[in-house]
């Protein structure tokens, strides 16, 4: 079982920056590839970005790639560096933890998940 808990989100500007968090409890944190998703107001949930188990690797969906920054640390915490913001950035995001390769992009693999952190960038 892992647990995931999200901070970081707020209110910005576009153009502006915001690093999210994600701490992680539980067993076996490391041996998880943990993501990134975002769901937007009236939209479906989308991936955001991966990185795997070692750090090593990283993958970004195209609409993010360049502006967004996926890490993780020893402490069982992943953050998401986000910088030139912009509105259709808003939504709510979530951490996850899947069993799998990094490539992996559908939601429906990622077995735990936070309860989400709201994010907003106003125009």
């Amino acid at each position: 079982q892992v647990q995931l808990v999200e901070s970081g989100g707020g209110l910005v500007q576009a153009g502006g920056s915001l690093r999210l968090s994600c701490a992680a409890s539980g067993r076996t944190f490391s041996t998880y590839t943990m993501g990134w998703f975002r769901q937007a107001p009236g939209k479906e949930r989308e991936f955001i970005a991966a990185i795997s188990w070692g750090g090593g690797q990283q993958r970004y969906a195209d609409s993010v790639n360049g502006r967004f920054t996926i890490s993780k640390d020893s402490k069982n915490t992943v953050y998401l560096q986000m910088n030139s913001l912009k509105p259709e950035d808003t939504g709510v995001y979530y951490c996850a933890a899947l069993v799998g390769p990094v490539e992996v992009r559908r939601e429906n693999e990622y077995r735990y998940w936070g309860q989400g952190t709201q994010v907003t960038v106003s125009s």
